[in-house]
């Protein structure tokens, strides 16, 4: 009896330290957002979503019998806290997966670690190179489309519109360079002309000497690629520099806050892909993810007394893809891990899902829609 004692602890000992959770504990996930800093219009409504999704979720009764517990850090938007807060909640917390971080570059500094300590991250940024290639990826997955299928968006909207050159101007982070990458690559494969590659750094106040230059060549649109407060600024200078020329963003401004920050005479007639959140009301109500759209909107509203984001959406797609995965395969970072790369056309906030071990985003053109600012908000654009 002793002996079968002692080998129980043993076995509890090895179970808590591989951040299993146990029958009587509760799930621990694991968030890491920008709550603070520039990035913080990113990790706030994240931070802000997950603790609803799990507040809910208890509140029914958690999963499978168990509770759930998010355990959130706020990394600022700086990589260093990023790594030493995921190195944190796997080591210090037992998390069984991690729903952030906000950025492209803090994303990219954590998967070496969730590579070697094998817990599942689903990244809350876009950059496509954070899930590819996949084979040298397998515990990392993340949840914004990829900012190719946007950039190819984009491009497929402005041939509809006969503009074949573009200008380019994106920011030199993670994210304003993998997009920069994208763009370059498709312009090439897609037959248009790039006729201006400039860019600015994420502190910078004022891009009027890249935007006089833009002017000059005489551009059929300009395309701009980075978070605010960058686009914001941009969106300005070329308002006051009285370039007429079309003006695209990428879906990293899909939110509000870009317009407030622009200032909705600045932004009007600037268009960009979003996710279907921005104007669910507009899309049809036989959209499979409508219902799903109108409740999160509904419940964020009701919570936080402000409408819901498409960054905010990036948490709850995060939390659907592990609480799914927990349903059907359990709670150990392994099972969620599997899980989360079978899962097939679940319905969430930035699209519909499909993983497969080639793909860890597993979302397509079908995420975004075309849209423009008008009087101070989004309209779809036909």
């Amino acid at each position: 009896m002793r002996k079968l004692m002692v080998l129980w602890s043993m076995v509890g000992m090895l179970l808590a330290s591989a951040g299993v959770a146990t029958a009587s504990g509760s799930i621990k996930i694991g968030g890491l957002f920008a709550v603070t800093g520039p990035a913080s219009f990113l990790g706030e409504p994240e931070k802000r979503t997950l603790e609803m999704l799990v507040a809910e979720t208890n509140a029914r009764g958690g999963i499978n019998g168990q509770k759930l517990e998010a355990v959130i850090y706020d990394t600022g938007g700086d990589v260093t806290k990023a790594v030493q807060l995921a190195t944190k909640l796997i080591r210090n917390d037992k998390v069984v997966a991690i729903i952030g971080p906000s950025t492209t570059g803090e994303s990219m500094a954590l998967v070496p670690i969730v590579e070697k300590e094998k817990v599942p991250l689903i990244s809350c940024a876009a950059g496509i190179k954070i899930t590819e290639p996949a084979k040298d990826r397998k515990w990392v997955f993340k949840t914004p489309a990829n900012d190719h299928v946007a950039a190819e968006k984009i491009l497929n909207y402005m041939a509809k519109q006969g503009q074949k050159s573009f200008a380019l101007l994106t920011v030199t982070d993670g994210y304003g360079s993998s997009g920069r990458e994208q763009l370059k690559a498709l312009a090439a494969q897609k037959g248009f002309r790039v006729v201006a590659d400039e860019t600015y750094g994420p502190k910078d106040t004022d891009m009027t000497p890249q935007l006089t230059k833009i002017r000059a060549v005489r551009a059929d649109a300009i395309i701009c690629w980075g978070t605010n407060p960058g686009p914001a600024i941009i969106t300005k200078n070329v308002k006051q520099l009285g370039i007429k020329t079309p003006l695209y963003m990428s879906h990293g401004v899909a939110s509000k806050k870009y317009i407030e920050l622009a200032g909705a005479d600045a932004a009007e007639g600037v268009m960009l892909p979003a996710g279907k959140l921005a104007i669910f009301d507009a899309i049809s109500k036989k959209d499979p993810q409508y219902k799903l759209l109108k409740e999160y909107d509904a419940a964020y509203r009701k919570a936080f007394g402000t409408e819901a984001s498409t960054f905010g959406g990036y948490a709850y797609d995060g939390f659907l893809l592990v609480t799914n995965a927990i349903r059907t395969k359990g709670a150990t970072p392994d099972k969620i891990r599997d899980g989360i790369e079978q899962a097939n056309k679940l319905v969430s906030v930035s699209g519909v899902f499909t993983m497969s071990p080639g793909d860890h985003n597993g979302l397509d053109l079908s995420a975004f829609e075309m849209v423009k600012v008008s009087k101070g908000d989004w309209v779809l654009l036909k």
